[in-house]
């Protein structure tokens, strides 16, 4: 083979390497053709240059290789893929309702037997045993049973 041929192959061998570690990684793909882009460069330059060009070729491509890896893995140019932002917000967790059994309200729709009342500050849809209360009704809270809250008038 030519050697032009052979120092393709090591060049798109070493810019899809490159291309993988330091551009776009994580697509495993670019580097694997980069890789076998190098091993058959390798390969045809000891086939057809002999010995002592091929052992240049292992050792540069190796050396190359070993910086792009060093550039690509150094902690700044991990941050940019990395995920580095806290979050600090919460979710309200069912199991500690924020209407405790035994809350005092009053109904801002008819419940029928389902409809909205106020705790505090806090609206709530409620749910009564079945019973209809008018609006302005006062309510207290009975429980949580499957994810609604249970009133009876006060």
């Amino acid at each position: 083979m030519d050697w032009l041929t052979i120092a393709l192959l090591l060049l798109f061998g070493l810019l899809f390497v490159a291309a993988e570690v330091i551009f776009i990684p994580g697509t495993t793909i670019v580097g694997l053709v980069g890789l076998g882009l190098l091993i058959a460069g390798i390969w045809l330059g000891y086939r057809d240059l002999g010995t002592p060009l091929g052992h240049y070729m292992l050792l540069g491509s190796a050396v190359v290789v070993g910086v792009l890896v060093y550039v690509g893995l150094r902690p700044r140019n991990l941050n940019k893929m990395a995920l580095t932002s806290v979050n600090n917000t919460s979710v309200h967790d069912i199991r500690r309702p924020d209407v405790p059994a035994g809350t005092v309200g009053r109904t801002l729709s008819a419940l029928r037997p389902a409809g909205t009342a106020l705790f505090a500050e806090a609206r709530r849809e409620v749910v009564t045993r079945g019973e209809f209360l008018a609006a302005g009704t006062p309510v207290r809270v009975l429980g949580i049973e499957q994810n609604r809250i249970v009133v009876e008038q006060a």
